[in-house]
């Protein structure tokens, strides 16, 4: 079944377009206007989206290899395998402090009754992934009992029970305290595991038991994963959306993201269950919690390492309604308001003020000078333009310079929309986010979306899009050209329109092999290995090529918008003095056709074509092929003020013209 659904897309893929692929052969001449200036590029046009959802953080982007390092999941022991060699005796007991509230209640008590041979193994997340001669980092806090000795052994073992590499601890006292050792692995092996021994009788107490890499993101101990981080540096985003879209609503309000407690040190902050754990039954994941390793100071210092500008997403007092739908009553939305308010004092304040020294305290005394800041994601109705109203009184009242991101919904269009953005207007909001999960086509059919759009209203955040191949949240949908071929086109749209549309944000970003929810996504990752999509190679040359003013690109005088098959844009960079194309061609035949460059100056003699393209619409990178589609370049020749292009079929094309 699943195939014949793919084979019909792409059969309906090739048949819009078979008229206009016939027409196509003829060679077409483009009017480029360098001289006319339609609308400046916001320096945010394009930029990623990251939420916590396909072991994104945890078991992704987060390096931490253990799982479950303190105790704290619902089942204490998930993760955790008591072991045993031999004849080897000893227990264990999870120990609850009891404390109401306390970020980090349970901890573990080990006794051995043996010299050696009693400990504990942890799995990771679906194994650790081990790199032969890398260094690693493990901690943990621990304290002797009454007058007990013991002292550990740290091994990682690969899944046959070979020794790639081990460390001993001696912890000492009765009171808590944190022990650190490093050692070096001998082998590379992507299904390792951890086992602490115990050696010597008696009993000792463990929490927050951690083992990272050496080779984190900057070399930061406790830090992000570097191959997934440089993926992101790599594609120069304008904006960094976190910590997510409906993991910030939670499941009910119990479950939200509250970002005060992810920040801090790091046993302090409050672990909760993540709400992609039980939301799709065909992917359950009952081991998916959010540790908050990666909290909001570490989405800020991101934002900042990769020149992205920061955009937080707050809960509004309301729940996912499509689970719960929980609102907090509005006199009752003042400590959620308050978080608003405390969030960009902890983003911008100065070191005097209460949460400017908190982040000042965490190492950063400087201010991470957030610009804007997302209330809600995917509320809709009357409850919510409520509640959006008193933070944002509240919000424009302290902070007038702060643009707030508003919510159109679920859909880019029906009821809900229509509802949304008639009232969002009418408050004359700052910027909306709209969304789009639909049919390849659909992008296609949409390039012209924002051609009629109020140019004197609202911004609009194209916050959440991506094809899908067969349906919304169908664990088949694939990340294939046909998908992200329509992306482009319509991501010529969004350019042609810079006046209305300041972002855009394929969504998600990162998806685990063996830990996935949602398909489809950017990034994809195992254990050891990362690789780009399409759609990412896509978003990658849109993004490195912005240019920062959108000037005409016509034929016959009007938007390239489908007409032959052929979607386009075009700018100029100021920065770099350079004219800019982008143009996509959907036909199954190559293109041949005439750029007429009309207003510049002095274009030098050549250009730089870089070209994406395959002919097999289902074709997709893989671990195994990951520049199965990736760019390449070659140079082409101006005569006088044209460029003439042979573009293959199924191509997204991107000139750059020195001036």
């Amino acid at each position: 079944m699943k195939r014949d659904i793919q084979i019909l897309s792409i059969f309906s893929f090739y048949l819009a377009f078979a008229f206009n692929g016939v027409k196509a052969q003829d060679r077409k001449v483009f009017t480029v206007k360098a001289g006319q200036v339609k609308a400046s590029i916001q320096p945010t046009m394009w930029g990623i989206f990251f939420e916590d959802i396909n072991l994104g953080a945890d078991g992704g982007l987060y390096a931490e290899l253990v799982k479950n390092r303190s105790f704290e999941f619902d089942v204490p022991m998930t993760g955790w395998k008591e072991e045993k060699k031999g004849d080897a005796a000893g227990g264990y007991l999870i120990n609850n402090n009891g404390s109401a509230g306390a970020a980090n209640r349970r901890y573990i008590r080990l006794e051995s009754k043996s010299e050696e041979g009693y400990g504990l193994s942890n799995e990771g997340f679906r194994g650790m992934g081990i790199k032969k001669d890398m260094g690693y980092d493990l901690s943990v806090w621990a304290r002797q009992t009454d007058d007990s000795k013991v002292s550990l052994t740290a091994e990682l073992l690969g899944p046959a029970g070979e020794k790639l590499g081990s460390a001993n601890l001696i912890p000492s006292g009765t009171e808590w305290k944190k022990y650190s050792v490093s050692f070096n692995a001998s082998a590379t092996e992507p299904k390792a595991h951890l086992c602490i021994w115990l050696n010597g009788k008696g009993s000792i107490d463990l929490d927050m038991v951690s083992l990272f890499p050496k080779d984190t993101w900057k070399k930061r101990p406790g830090g992000l994963r570097s191959d997934m981080v440089q993926l992101l540096a790599d594609m120069k985003p304008g904006f960094l959306r976190f910590p997510g879209g409906c993991i910030v609503e939670g499941r009910n309000l119990d479950e939200r993201f509250q970002w005060k407690n992810t920040i801090g040190k790091v046993e302090d902050r409050k672990l909760i269950i993540n709400r992609w754990n039980v939301e799709f039954k065909h992917r359950l994941t009952p081991d998916y919690f959010q540790t908050f390793g990666l909290g909001f100071f570490e989405y800020f210092q991101l934002c900042e390492d990769i020149g992205a500008q920061p955009l937080p997403i707050l809960n509004c007092g309301m729940a996912c309604q499509f689970n719960t739908a929980e609102v907090v009553a509005l006199d009752q939305l003042e400590p959620y308001v308050r978080d608003a308010l405390d969030l960009i004092e902890f983003a911008n304040g100065s070191i005097d003020s209460p949460w400017g020294k908190k982040r000042a305290e965490m190492g950063h005394p400087a201010p991470f000078n957030m610009k804007m800041l997302g209330v809600g994601n995917e509320n809709w109705g009357p409850q919510y333009i409520e509640r959006l109203k008193v933070f944002t009184k509240a919000i424009k009242e302290k902070y007038p310079g702060i643009k707030i991101v508003n919510s159109s919904g679920t859909d880019p269009n029906g009821e809900r929309f229509d509802y949304l953005d008639s009232n969002l207007r009418a408050m004359n909001a700052d910027i909306i986010d709209e969304h789009y999960y639909r049919a390849p086509q659909w992008f296609l059919d949409n390039a012209k979306r924002y051609d009629s759009y109020d140019r004197k209203g609202p911004k609009i955040f194209a916050g959440e899009y991506a094809a899908q191949s067969v349906r919304i949240a169908s664990p088949d949908n694939r990340n294939n050209w046909q998908c992200a071929l329509s992306e482009a086109a319509f991501m010529t749209g969004l350019e042609r329109n810079a006046d209305v549309v300041v972002m855009a944000s394929y969504a998600p970003l990162f998806a685990h092999a063996e830990g996935w929810q949602w398909t489809p996504d950017l990034i994809w990752v195992d254990n050891l290995r990362s690789y780009g999509t399409a759609n990412y190679q896509v978003q990658k040359l849109f993004s490195v090529n912005k240019g920062t003013d959108v000037i005409p690109l016509l034929l016959n005088n009007e938007p390239v918008t489908g007409q032959g098959g052929y979607y386009a844009s075009a700018c100029i960079d100021r920065k770099t003095n350079e004219l800019i194309l982008k143009i996509v061609n959907t036909t199954n035949k190559a293109q041949n056709s005439d750029f007429v460059i009309q207003g510049a100056k002095t274009l030098k003699g050549k250009g730089i074509l870089t070209e994406l393209s395959s002919m097999k619409l289902d074709q997709v990178n893989s671990f195994e092929d990951p520049n199965a589609i990736s760019p390449v370049q070659k140079e082409v020749s101006l005569k006088k003020n044209t460029v003439s292009l042979a573009m293959k079929p199924y191509s997204v094309n991107v000139l750059k013209i020195a001036m």
